[in-house]
């Protein structure tokens, strides 16, 4: 039996990973990362940052992604769940301005893969979440660029019940239609 188990999105290059979890009385164990089984499943690129976010329920960061020092990302909760959210900045890709919405979980234990040229956001649908990310390059504020969460040509189901909870810098995010892509 596989490691992982790859499951595609909508979006070429996006994809979910499902770990083989093994459980018994004691609790689980799950390879939550494996550089072989990574490659194999698509993912070839190094990691050179852990980040780990702590939110509590309505909290929405995102649409976040740098021009230069672009990061891939390999997102995860280890407690709580969010929605998490990719949408593809490719000029050059067919499904420019699309989205994927992906629901993360500590009790679901997948992982989302989110390649170069990507913004990423979540939103907290638990009480609490943990979510822990890696990735391919450091951050770099001065590249870092934010696409506006409610964007009116993106369209972005979030599933809010309530206005969410957003930073000032995130407020001021803008529209796909001005915002830097990538080629």
């Amino acid at each position: 039996m596989d490691a992982i188990k790859k499951i595609p999105t909508s979006l070429p290059g996006v994809f979910i990973l499902e770990p083989r979890v093994f459980g018994d009385d004691r609790g689980f164990f799950f390879e939550s990362y494996n550089q072989q089984t990574m490659a194999e499943a698509g993912i070839v690129e190094g990691f050179v940052q852990d980040n780990h976010s702590s939110s509590r329920r309505n909290v929405l960061r995102g649409l976040h992604y740098q021009l230069k020092q672009a990061q891939g990302k390999l997102v995860r909760v280890v407690e709580g769940e969010i929605l998490d959210v990719a949408v593809d900045l490719r000029r050059s890709s067919p499904s420019f301005g699309r989205w994927e919405a992906v629901r993360l979980s500590s009790e679901n234990k997948r992982m989302l893969w989110i390649p170069l040229g990507f913004a990423h956001g979540f939103c907290v649908k638990s009480e609490q979440a943990q979510v822990l990310y890696k990735a391919t390059d450091f951050y770099a504020p001065a590249h870092e660029r934010t696409l506006i969460w409610n964007d009116p040509q993106l369209k972005i189901d979030w599933e809010l019940e309530e206005e969410p909870i957003v930073s000032g810098k995130d407020q001021r995010g803008v529209v796909l239609h001005d915002a830097e892509t990538f080629d």
